[in-house]
């Protein structure tokens, strides 16, 4: 990079467990971003008051500390990472890094160096671990000579690994002479002293800044009391109690709900809350709307002055519920809050009404994501969409169906997001914000299909075909008809085999269409579709129009099995490939994808299965040979020759 250094699969560490990503240090400061989207550290230049180096299994560990006293972690640079980024920071950020050196003696006496809101115990000059004070929720001596740290306990901790730091003690003698006491207070106490007023001791049990009783959460699902304390959230429910540090807290989202008295706020976390064995990325909670909430926040005006100064401003709180909460909650964790962008619906609504996972509920376009509410709660950021596809929604060219349509979300890791049921007035809107944010559209490269869905699309009928359909008819050349064929008069001499007429007929219809002109495809799809309905008129007519027709010759069995062409030959291998791409996809669907893909096909690709074909109809000329001649049969399914009965 021009400004700065990229580094992939870096570790940032904590006590939630090591969670790898991407980290860009540039002349601005520093900026981590989980790999897959989530949790994000973004470090200004001014904000760093220290960098260190040290050398861990494997791996150096980048150290950064801040002006608030924490610490971040950053670990998997290689040896001439080292170099190259001491040089760059030394230049563009103004901070010299020290190296700093691990203990790996094993032992467990040494010194307590306290600088900021970070401990780190020290046995010689090298470092044996360290710790945030933020991270100890209470702190006393046991004895004269121990002093005891037990460290905050949430639903998200231990979310990425299973082992988790829960409490530690130091024991100090009274012949310290770092922590000077004396007979009244002992060197214990003085160490005490020091951690209690660094540490984020009392918040968990005192009294809540504010808390806001009896409100709806549906995922995880109840009814809580949500307290909003210093350092965390609680939510505190007749079954389940969870406890959420503010350093989990990702981002916040208000949402109103279209057309309703209800407002969606989202906390989303990193790591997740745990219940059982399912993990909830997302607090969806729903306020009523227009539901006013008035009250006194319970924290000191020096604490409001000094730390909350620009983001609380008075003690007292009087608003509509959602944004009050979001409001105080924003200021207590820091996490940045989400509203609606510019996307308005067809009812000048905030989202669309659509399924997911046979789930109905809302998906908001936002101005740099989706987000699907209220179960199961699914954010998607654009940065992560492969491409977005309109579908035709269902199965079949019901008029209900033609009402409606789906989008597929294609994400960048081949994972899929269907969202159904959407109401086609809809589609306008969805489109023009969706290819105003740039992001890729499939089957829109050619001008005549696009015209052709806009053209049905701008059609104010709601009986109109579907615009699925019609791109599909478009792409194909031709268009389909239901039309019974009166003239219809079956072949003289059917060669296929009688288990694989339909498939073989259906096929090579496709294929015509594929590689000659589309007149013919037209006359055979007619053909193929009148075939069936003549089929079912026989059934219903009884043997009337039987006599009039040509019966259909027999088959004899003894004959050999036609050649395939280069194109069934590579259907043949595609299409299990396709079923398992396309679960439900139609016979007619699916042989009409092949169609198009075999057309577009280079000579080079067809080649192997051209070769196949050449083969085959050698094959079927000698066998066909030996048939006319009165020679030995030939069995159908395998080729192989067989003595007659």
């Amino acid at each position: 990079m021009s400004d700065g250094h990229l580094f992939n699969n870096i570790l940032l560490g904590g006590r939630g467990g090591s969670n790898p990503g991407q980290l860009r240090v540039h002349s601005g400061g520093v900026a981590w971003r989980k790999a897959g989207g989530g949790k994000v550290v973004e470090v200004d230049k001014a904000d760093i008051t220290g960098v260190s180096w040290m050398k861990v299994p494997r791996a150096y560990q980048f150290g950064v500390r801040v002006k608030d006293g924490l610490s971040y972690k950053f670990t998997g640079f290689r040896e001439q990472d080292v170099s190259n980024l001491t040089s760059f920071i030394e230049k563009n950020i103004g901070v010299k890094p020290e190296e700093k050196q691990l203990s790996v003696s094993g032992r467990n006496w040494g010194d307590v160096e306290i600088n900021g809101n970070m401990l780190t115990f020290l046995v010689g000059s090298k470092q044996a671990f360290e710790i945030s004070l933020a991270d100890v929720a209470q702190s006393h001596l046991q004895g004269k000579n121990d002093v005891y740290l037990e460290f905050h306990v949430d639903d998200t901790t231990g979310a990425n690994e299973k082992d988790s730091l829960m409490d530690l003690c130091f024991h100090i003698p009274n012949s310290n002479t770092q922590f000077v006491g004396d007979e009244n207070h002992p060197p214990a106490q003085v160490f005490l002293d020091k951690i209690l007023a660094r540490a984020d001791v009392g918040s968990s049990s005192g009294d809540a800044v504010v808390t806001f009783d009896g409100i709806a959460v549906l995922t995880p699902r109840g009814r809580y009391s949500i307290e909003l304390h210093l350092s965390f959230l609680r939510l505190q429910g007749q079954a389940n109690d969870f406890k959420i540090q503010y350093s989990s807290v990702v981002r916040l989202f208000r949402l109103p709900k279209s057309n309703q008295p209800h407002t969606f706020v989202v906390v989303t976390l990193d790591p997740p809350i745990r219940k059982g064995q399912t993990m909830y990325p997302h607090v969806v909670i729903q306020f009523e709307t227009e539901s006013v909430v008035e009250g006194t926040l319970s924290i000191s005006e020096e604490l409001l002055a000094t730390k909350f100064k620009g983001k609380l401003t008075e003690m007292s709180y009087k608003g509509l519920i959602h944004e009050e909460f979001t409001r105080i909650l924003n200021a207590l964790s820091g996490a940045k809050v989400t509203k609606p962008g510019s996307f308005r619906s067809c009812q000048d609504g905030y989202a669309v009404k659509s399924s997911l996972k046979a789930e109905d509920g809302l998906l908001y376009p936002l101005e740099k994501g989706f987000f699907f509410l209220p179960k199961p709660p699914t954010l998607i950021l654009h940065d992560e969409i492969e491409y977005v596809e309109f579908e035709r929604h269902g199965a079949g060219g019901s008029s209900v169906s033609s009402h409606y349509f789906d989008l597929l979300i294609k994400l960048k890791n081949d994972n899929e997001h269907l969202f159904g049921n959407i109401q086609r007035n809809e589609y306008h809107n969805l489109f023009d914000f969706i290819s105003g944010k740039g992001l890729k559209i499939l089957n829109l490269g050619d001008g005549r299909v696009t015209n052709g869905v806009a053209a049905v699309l701008h059609n104010d009928d709601d009986d109109a075909v579907d615009p699925h359909l019609e791109r599909i008819k478009n792409a194909a050349g031709g268009v389909e008809t239901d039309d019974e064929d009166e003239d219809f008069i079956a072949e003289k001499d059917d060669s296929g085999s009688p288990t694989d007429t339909s498939e073989e007929e259906e096929s090579d219809a496709i294929e015509s269409g594929a590689e000659k002109e589309k007149p013919s495809k037209k006359d055979s799809k007619k053909e193929v579709v009148s075939k069936a309905s003549s089929l079912k008129r026989k059934s219903k007519d009884g043997d009337d129009d039987s006599k009039k027709r040509k019966q259909k010759k027999k088959k004899d069995p003894r004959a050999p099995k036609r050649a395939m062409s280069g194109f069934m030959f590579f259907s043949n291998a595609e299409r299990e490939n396709l079923k398992k791409a396309n679960p439900g996809m139609s016979f007619t669907d699916i042989g009409r994808a092949f169609g198009e893909r075999w057309k577009k096909m280079s000579a080079e690709e067809k080649e192997p299965y051209e070769a196949m074909a050449r083969a085959d109809a050698k094959r079927y000329k000698e066998a066909m040979a030996g048939y006319k001649s009165g020679g030995p049969a030939i069995n159908v399914d395998s080729g192989n020759e067989s003595g007659s009965d």
